[in-house]
């Protein structure tokens, strides 16, 4: 009988010890169970320079949604943005994507503007500001094509 209440409380603490796992999983992850919350706005950008789905949407650093899906549209990339519900956008706010440290991951910065009017869900954010390619800046500034800034 002894050895059937050890099986028990083994059999327990395995179970405890799944559903621990699973919670941390998804928390961590950062995995939607029940698809993405928020509503969806859109941006077209030149080129997304690196930005995956998942990355963060930030307002003056506070994350307010994620990066949904990222497609080609008319040669340019189509940014998905699932934003927090109590979020309200204004038509003229303006959406960049913004690199976190030198080499760190990309992610969509938009500061707010003064406009009275509100994105619609499913609308479009029309002010963009394409990424920084850093790549292209050392090129340039490593075989001297950055132009001075103005001392002679």
């Amino acid at each position: 009988m002894q050895r059937r209440g050890v099986e028990v409380t083994v059999g327990l603490f395995v179970v405890v010890g799944i559903l621990a796992l699973a919670y941390l999983s998804i928390k961590l992850g950062q995995v939607e169970i029940f698809g993405p919350r928020g509503y969806e706005v859109h941006a077209l950008f030149p080129s997304v320079g690196g930005l995956k789905p998942g990355a963060t949407v930030e307002i003056a650093g506070v994350p307010i949604g994620r990066v949904g899906s990222i497609i080609l549209a008319d040669y340019q990339a189509r940014v998905t943005m699932f934003i927090d519900l109590k979020v309200e956008l204004s038509d003229d706010s303006i959406v960049s994507i913004k690199t976190k440290g030198l080499i760190g991951e990309k992610f969509v910065q938009i500061n707010p503007g003064g406009s009275d009017r509100i994105v619609p869900p499913g609308g479009r954010l029309r002010e963009v500001e394409a990424p920084l390619d850093f790549e292209e800046l050392i090129s340039k500034f490593v075989f001297g094509q950055v132009e001075g800034g103005g001392q002679k």
